[in-house]
This record gives structure tokens, sequence and C-alpha cells, in this order.
């Protein structure tokens, strides 16, 4: 059991990504393999959850395209995340935001959280 540890430690450490949690804005670059090429896309949305811990730790990113919601899930550890980018942080009051499934324009916006400077 110990070497399987080893093992998740040395991949954590390897993707050093910036902290975000639920209700922040991100735009992740991720690698698509199509045949013997690849290349880069990106998506940006809202982020819905974050789930597991460790090696099997994913996050779920929604977004509206067309009008119509669509929802990707990334593994935090995976091989093909190429870059994350955290566009704005989210004020929110819970760790699961399901219920912007339902909403849409106005509605299912969610406040920037407010950064207090010491002077």
């Amino acid at each position: 059991m110990d070497k399987i540890k080893e093992i998740a430690n040395e991949i954590n450490e390897s993707n050093q990504w910036p902290n975000f949690s639920a209700g922040d804005t991100l735009t992740v670059t991720y690698k698509i393999k199509e045949g013997e090429k690849e290349r880069l896309q990106s998506f940006q949305g809202t982020v819905i959850q974050k789930k597991g811990s460790g090696v099997t730790e994913t996050f779920t990113i929604r977004k509206m395209s067309g009008g119509t919601g669509v929802e990707r899930i990334f593994p935090v550890y995976s091989p093909m995340l190429e870059s994350i980018v955290v566009n704005k942080e989210g004020s929110v009051r819970r760790a699961k935001l399901f219920y912007l499934r339902e909403r849409t324009g106005k509605s299912a916006r969610i406040k920037e959280k407010k950064h207090f400077s010491k002077k």
C-alpha cells in the first residue's frame, strides 16, 4: 500500500495548478489527439463541483454554448491538461452548484469575490 501512495505523491507533485473552488471561472487548455495529430483546445466555464482526492481528483466545468449547457469533467492530474487559468473567483455558499443547471440568463450569474486590501 505504501508503494501506491509513493507513486501517487510523485504524480501529485508533477503538476502544480492554481487553487480554485466551486464558483470560480476557469479556462482549461487541454490536448486533443486526432489520429497522428495533436492540438490544443480551450474550455472556459464555471466550476460546479470538485470531487475526489489525490490522484482521483476531478472537477466539472459548465458553460453555455449557443443556449445549451455544456459540462465537461476533467481529472486534475491528467497528462492531457496543458494549463488551468483562474479568470474570476466566485463567491458562493455551496460546494456543489448543481442548481445552475436549471437556471439561465441573469439568475445563473455568480457574484465575484471581493478582495479587501489592508492599509
